[in-house]
């Protein structure tokens, strides 16, 4: 766990998005109800396939960012959920997720902590599973008018031996995270 975080640490204290990043994922929501509409922007790692559209429709979440070809398993996917605020903060958010977690493996460790993102509060927990997948997810606030909240996701087995590179893709991903309203 403590190399692991030490790892997403590392990244944190950057802060910087990579100049050279050569795409934009790109994920859209319609207003709904209180919800305006929203855009979000995240830097696409070289390399990657950004999906709003078809695989992400597919497995129900509003975009996903995958190396090499599409296989629909989870590992080594970078997931984006964006979902109407109910709970009454980040803090709460985080908490209900590594309760659910912690349901589902109640052997896993669990890691938390703050991710310096420039434009909104942002958070980030991992978990280490007893199945030897571990988790990392990074929620983010972009505050009470959007009527929303946001995270990203990604799991990869614990002995992937690319796991520093794509923690590292996948943080400069959360960090350089865009939010903005649609206009009206």
């Amino acid at each position: 766990m403590r190399q692991l975080l030490g790892s997403l640490l590392m990244v944190c204290a950057g802060g910087a998005v990579a100049a050279d990043v050569p795409g934009e994922a790109i994920a859209r929501g319609r207003p709904d109800g209180d919800v305006p509409g929203w855009t979000i922007r995240a830097p696409a790692p070289a390399g990657w396939t950004a999906d709003c559209c078809t695989y992400a429709r597919g497995v129900g979440v509003d975009l996903v960012i995958y190396h090499g070809e599409w296989t629909g398993e989870p590992d080594r996917v970078m997931v984006l959920n964006v979902w109407p605020r109910k709970l009454a903060s980040l803090d709460a958010e985080l908490d209900a997720d590594r309760r659910h977690y912690l349901q589902r493996d109640p052997a896993a460790k669990v890691g938390r902590f703050p991710v310096h993102h420039r434009g909104m509060p942002c958070e980030a927990q991992v978990f280490e599973g007893s199945d030897q997948v571990d988790d990392a997810v990074v929620f983010c606030d972009p505050g009470k008018a959007s009527g929303v909240r946001l995270s990203w996701s990604v799991s990869f087995r614990d002995t992937d031996p690319r796991r520093a590179a794509l923690l590292d893709a996948f943080m400069r991903v959360a960090i350089g995270t865009r939010y903005q309203a649609a206009a009206r």
